[in-house]
């Protein structure tokens, strides 16, 4: 119950405030509650103050002699403000935390330690600042202290969160495997397929060292050093393993080892689903013991004698989705028979066309330019516009030296508008389920595009090597709770 008062405005412009004792009642037909006034105590002005006292003196008598207290205003100086923080989204991941159960395994772990300092609290703040507001280590010890509330931790230092840093790294794979287990075990994961992708990451430093190195960088800065960062990712975008690479690592050179710390998981029964980057023969024998099978992309301008015969089998494209149509090529006998699926996107098949139409009408701007050499040695220009990666694909160069638009070429680029070639190992997979489950590649990109954007990767504050690892470690735990809330809740 409670005071409720309303007001009347008389014709002489005058208002009047009436008294009334209330209490909300549910409406079920309405759907929420309504007000209903209990009684009604009359003007304002006019009040019965007696009859006031004598109903609170009549209530009194089932209250303690210390639950009663003497109505009275609060001075100012009685109130004392206390600086407010965030709360909803560290309550939303620390119960996700506490549901995968990885605040059990580091306490785990942590029994052997002799750690004065809650480093699991330490590491959970720092996953919690990296999904919630990206920030530099230093700068975290501000966000626990007056930013954000973090159960069971008031404050941290720098210092500490370093040390929690180490733990991390010296436990990771058994922190890795334990949470992986967890959350299958959990949520019942489909594990039969697993996409495997790796990024980049570069560092704002021209210098390079032993784990900074350059490399093919998939941010567009060659530039500057790198390291390279392998996710394995379910069907349901769920990331269960992360690797780190030193930046000159080559893609293909890294399937034997995540094929090995899979098989540690018992996972090599599963189908690994991989770009083309890492589809080397060797890479595709590796991915087919223990009775593992895999679904790849294959280069289709590699030139290789199996995959022009794929390429240029022919047979008419099913459509099984939308903008993907589809056939199933089988090529060579016995062992050596390879199954490919060719697939089609009519969409991109028009963008290719219309990105070509735009390449050759540039291509003959800068061949006007450069006029007729008449067998003069080659000047600056014309080096540069047959090594140009886009232009130098469609031109060739005559007996005389001089450069002019391949048709045969163009017409070889025209056969491959809008296609990807998939080749997969598995019979038992039906040609549609090869298409989709390569298609599904896209989670592997979108957990990559997560950790880039969402959770601000870079830059990357720390130097050694170490660190970075520690570092690239936290914004993987931060991703699979951001994941696992978004699959339960079907919100991002």
């Amino acid at each position: 119950m409670y005071i409720r008062t309303t007001s009347r405005k008389n014709k002489d412009g005058s208002v009047v405030r009436y008294v009334h004792l209330a209490h909300n009642v549910w409406d079920p037909k309405a759907g929420y509650s309504k007000v209903e006034i209990i009684r009604n105590l009359g003007r304002e002005d006019e009040l019965d103050r007696k009859a006031i006292l004598r109903l609170m003196e009549s209530l009194s008598r089932y209250l303690d002699g210390e639950e009663i207290k003497k109505p009275g205003l609060v001075s100012e100086k009685e109130i004392e403000l206390e600086p407010g923080r965030t709360f909803g989204g560290v309550w939303a991941l620390d119960q996700f935390w506490r549901k995968l159960g990885i605040d059990k395994i580091l306490k785990r772990l942590l029994k052997e330690r002799q750690f004065e300092t809650p480093v699991e609290r330490l590491i959970f703040a720092m996953v919690a600042n990296r999904a919630l507001a990206p920030s530099s280590k230093l700068a975290i010890e501000e966000w626990v202290a007056e930013d954000a509330f973090i159960p069971d931790l008031s404050h941290v230092s720098v210092t500490q969160l370093y040390r929690a840093m180490d733990f991390l790294l010296e436990a990771d794979k058994v922190i890795q495997e334990d949470v992986f287990f967890s959350v299958a075990n959990l949520f019942n994961l489909e594990v039969d397929l697993l996409y495997f992708d790796t990024t980049s990451t570069y560092f704002e430093t021209e210098a390079e060292d032993d784990f900074r190195r350059n490399g093919h960088s998939k941010d567009h800065r060659p530039d500057l050093p790198q390291a390279v960062i392998g996710l394995a990712v379910t069907r349901d975008g769920i990331p269960v393993r992360c690797w780190v690479w030193p930046g000159n690592t080559a893609d293909v050179s890294v399937i034997e080892e995540v094929k090995k710390d899979l098989n540690g998981w018992k996972l090599n029964r599963v189908i690994s689903v991989i770009d083309r980057g890492f589809s080397s023969e060797e890479n595709l024998r590796y991915l087919q013991r223990a009775g593992g099978h895999y679904i790849a992309g294959e280069k289709m301008r590699s030139g290789m004698e199996h995959v022009e015969q794929a390429l240029s089998r022919p047979g008419r494209f099913k459509p099984v989705a939308d903008n993907l149509e589809i056939k199933e090529i089988v090529v060579g006998d016995g062992e050596a028979r390879i199954r490919y699926v060719l697939a089609r996107n009519p969409k991109e098949a028009l963008r290719d066309r219309e990105k070509r139409a735009l390449i050759l009408s540039k291509i003959k701007e800068e061949l006007a330019k450069l006029g007729d050499l008449g067998g003069e040695p080659h000047h600056k220009a014309c080096c540069e516009l047959i090594a140009h990666k886009s232009y130098g694909r469609y031109l060739t160069m005559d007996e005389q030296g001089q450069p002019h638009i391949d048709k045969a070429k163009v017409k070889a680029e025209e056969r491959l508008d809008g296609k990807y070639l998939i080749r997969t190992s598995d019979d038992t997979l039906s040609p549609v389920d090869v298409a989709l489950g390569y298609k599904q590649l896209y989670q592997v990109e979108d957990a990559f595009r997560t950790l880039k954007t969402t959770l601000e990767l870079r830059p990357v504050y720390h130097r050694l090597e170490d660190r970075i690892r520690s570092h690239i470690l936290l914004c993987w735990l931060a991703l699979l709770l951001i994941r696992v809330m978004e699959n339960q809740t079907g919100q991002t």
